[in-house]
């Protein structure tokens, strides 16, 4: 534009940018943990007495100092499949295998003398226990909750805590975990879910003794299936914190979300967060000349080798890199990227024991003891004692084929170079761009060591903020000598949504400036510069002046309000709801156990003689259901004639309507109130329910009148159940239980009832037999074979498999016998 000069710049990016460096045929990666992050349900002691030597076997690493010599091992869990071959049924105690009362649950269980090495008779209960008893599933449950040990009580014993019955316990391959033949434990490939059971049979020798030493039994011994086997205990569907099984999972080993971590490059360290100053620190700014500026890698005891292996005191600084840790004993698992620390509670007692022990004020400030005496959940729960921080560097081994981390990268994004040359894509390398992969192709490459750079723009991550840059500078010469200009920038981004995080804010930043510049030639500065003494110059001199201002205008993108809000938590989803309105997830409750004075049936034994019947002596009616919106159907025809509008104006059937319970809820376009889906319940006291046998007053109830119906309906009850797949409330935070109800005494005042909800653990025997009456189980023709006869009818005696009817012509009228 004559004496002016403009220039422009305009860019925008969709996407997310991404650059990841191989060497050597590896990724080099950065990991951040906390010390609340170490793997649970994973890795369990096979015992007490094993975890009990776990600290002094490691304590001379790489030197292994442990007698144990594991020779066999079968291993069984829930099974949440499909049946598979290697399904029995188990019966697992907790206190199986355990010497000392510090390791016994159950006060009524004793050591035996010399019974230090775990075994079945390191205690006194599987010889004061009548196991042909044991091995029926049907009715292991009863024995237990007997008086399984003679002691004359009952339910000493507690289901999920001393024991814990399994049918149709799935046997784990071999391929499906580890164990460490050497300190006792086992390290499993997937997490336990929280209401699985893990039990096992252990077989092993020590070392200058010709003796074997069992624990549970196997498989293979001669107890053969249906029969139940006795196994150990590792973990219940019943967690608690409380009892000594708790201390079976081992609470001290972390994942670095990688595999086939090399040693070289490696590098770990911990940090602690909480110093006044708030910036972590690799050492104790405080505490005795031995532990004060001291490296935690230390302290902790993961550093005390040199690269030889050989120790060193006070370490060198860098993590002592010993694999095998999962088979042999050690500081890392490379094949899966998992840390072991060689201490049991590193950051709990440890601290307490070890590092503080003279100063306990410094050992409650630095130890994170809740970390394990609580669950994960309850742990996180304590924040402030959170501070330790695991992070490190590794190099994961990858060879030819390179993980990009995404998927769907557009074509055309990927550029890889070796050694800052650019490489060819088809000729020295080739892209999955659906995969994300990238696999070089030229050997030369890969063997020649040099670094490889990938870098690569992604779309596949949907929240990525649409950025925009704007650019305009403008240049005048006002003549050959004199310049002036002006330089606008504007880098824009803009949200997906008006809701955005605290960090993420969406920027929208300006900078503008000016500058100038004038040059000239001056014979005067010249004849100036020949006046001084011993200098002569014939050469022009030249004034160059340069000036530049710039301002920087912070801002924002408009579609987070004028203002500019963005959110430290919104609080969407932080409340998730559970309905349990639909009725075909709720049957028949069991009677309630543990309140005897509400139901004193409850506490009868046994589950033969008349005896047995008092079970269900005092149940009453209940119907559960969703009225049918025909009910409520004025212009269709389809309600019935015999229902009138009064009928079903009651508040005991009438339909609800959202805005009664809901009134600030906008409706739909239409303006058509819906209608909520109600839980109805119908409790008939007087009236006899399922499976109550009850005739004469006894103990347990008042008995009926000459007409059948039930006497002193107010000491009768109802219930129902149903299953919440939640199985981890308190991960799951589930705190309580919301519901509306319509008054059921607005048409009867002097009526009345009480309303009981029981969470936890409920029993699914109905009918206290301690079987499975299912009908497909049933005999598909009039031969009766493959049931037993209890006093509550026909059960089937083979195990579930399937959950269907026989396909048999014939079967349905003998196996379809109702409810």
């Amino acid at each position: 534009f004559g004496k002016t000069h403009v220039t422009a710049v305009f860019s925008q990016q969709q996407s997310e940018t991404k650059n990841i460096t191989v060497q050597g045929g590896a990724q080099t990666s950065r990991f951040k943990l906390t010390a609340l992050d170490y793997e649970a349900n994973k890795h369990f002691f096979f015992t007490q007495s094993f975890r009990s030597h776990y600290e002094s076997a490691l304590a001379a690493l790489p030197i292994i100092t442990s007698d144990i010599n594991i020779t066999k091992i079968e291993v069984w869990v829930t099974n949440i499949g499909a049946a598979t071959e290697e399904n029995r049924s188990i019966v697992a105690f907790t206190d199986l295998g355990e010497g000392k009362n510090a390791w016994i649950h159950n006060q009524y269980i004793h050591p035996m003398p010399g019974g230090s090495n775990p075994s079945n008779y390191a205690n006194d209960l599987m010889a004061r226990m009548d196991t042909l008893r044991i091995r029926d599933i049907n009715q292991v449950t009863n024995y237990l909750t007997g008086d399984p040990l003679g002691i004359g009580k009952i339910n000493y014993l507690v289901a999920g805590e001393d024991f814990v019955k399994l049918e149709n316990a799935r046997k784990l391959k071999t391929t499906e975990y580890s164990i460490n033949k050497k300190l006792g434990f086992i390290s499993l490939n997937t997490t336990l879910n929280t209401d699985q059971v893990l039990a096992v049979a252990v077989q092993y020798t020590l070392i200058g003794s010709d003796s074997v030493y069992q624990v549970g039994e196997f498989s293979d011994q001669g107890v053969t299936s249906p029969k139940c086997l006795v196994v150990k205990l590792l973990k219940s569907n019943n967690l608690s914190t409380k009892i000594p099984m708790w201390n079976l999972m081992m609470k001290n080993v972390y994942s670095i979300g990688a595999y086939q971590v090399q040693r070289d490059n490696f590098m770990f360290n911990i940090l602690y967060s909480g110093n006044s100053e708030g910036v972590p620190t690799g050492y104790f700014t405080e505490g005795p000349d031995d532990v004060m500026g001291v490296p935690l890698v230390h302290l902790f005891g993961l550093d005390n080798l040199d690269n030889q292996m050989n120790p060193i005191p006070g370490g060198d600084g860098m993590f002592d890199y010993i694999d095998n840790a999962t088979t042999n004993g050690g500081t890392i698992q490379a094949s899966n990227g998992r840390i072991f620390f060689t201490k049991l509670e590193p950051f709990g007692s440890y601290v307490h024991d070890y590092i503080f022990p003279n100063n306990p004020e410094l050992a409650e400030k630095y130890a994170y003891d809740s970390l394990y005496t609580l669950t994960k959940a309850g742990a996180e729960q304590y924040p402030a004692k959170n501070k330790y921080i695991l992070e490190g560097l590794y190099r994961s081994q990858s060879g030819a084929d390179i993980s990009l981390n995404a998927l769907n990268v557009p074509q055309g994004s990927v550029k890889v170079t070796a050694g800052g040359v650019p490489l060819t894509e088809n000729v020295d390398y080739t892209v999955d761009y659906t995969l994300g992969r990238v696999k070089i192709i030229n050997d030369g490459i890969m063997n020649s060591g040099v670094p490889i750079n990938v870098s690569l723009e992604s779309n596949s991550m949907f929240n990525v903020q649409q950025k925009r840059m704007m650019g305009i500078h403008v240049d005048h010469e006002i003549n050959k000598d004199f310049h002036v200009g002006g330089t606008l920038l504007n880098l824009h981004e803009r949200p997906l949504t008006q809701k955005v995080n605290y960090g993420d804010d969406p920027i929208s930043n300006t900078m503008w400036g000016l500058d100038l510049s004038y040059r000239t030639e001056s014979r005067w500065l010249t004849k100036m510069v020949d006046m001084l003494p011993g200098i002569s110059t014939k050469e022009v001199s030249k004034i160059n002046m340069d000036g530049e201002f710039a301002q920087f205008i912070p801002g924002h993108s408009k579609a987070i309000g004028n203002t500019g809000t963005s959110y430290i938590d919104d609080f969407e989803g932080a409340k998730s709801t559970i309905d349990l309105k639909n009725t075909n997830n709720w049957s028949l409750a069991t009677t309630p156990q543990g309140q005897p004075d509400l139901f004193p049936e409850a506490m009868i034994s046994g589950t033969t003689g008349e005896n047995a019947f008092a079970y269900g002596k005092n149940r009453s009616k209940l119907a559960w259901y969703i009225i049918d919106p025909l009910f409520y159907d004025e212009r269709g025809g389809l309600k019935p004639k015999n229902v009138d509008k009064e009928e079903i104006s009651k508040n005991s059937v009438r339909m609800v309507l959202e805005d009664e319970v809901f009134p600030n809820r906008v409706n739909n376009q239409n303006n058509i109130k819906p209608n909520i889906a109600v839980l109805n319940l119908a409790h008939y006291p007087a009236e006899r329910g399922p499976y109550n046998f009850d005739v004469a007053e006894n103990y347990y109830s008042a008995g009926v009148d000459a007409d059948g119906n039930l006497e002193q309906p107010e000491t009768r009850w109802s219930g129902m159940m149903r299953k919440i797949e939640s199985t981890d409330f308190e991960a799951s935070n589930i705190e309580y239980i919301e519901f509306w109800m319509m008054d059921p005494f607005t048409e009867d005042p002097d009526n009345k009832g009480e309303l009981y909800i029981n969470l936890g653990e409920v029993s699914e025997d109905i009918l206290r037999d301690g079987r499975k009456g299912y009908e497909n189980g049933l005999p598909t023709t009039e031969v009766v074979e493959n049931v037993d006869t209890t006093i509550w009818g026909r059960v089937p005696s083979l195990q579930a498999l399937v959950e269907s009817f026989s396909n048999a012509g014939g079967s349905r009228i003998h196996q379809d016998v109702g409810y």
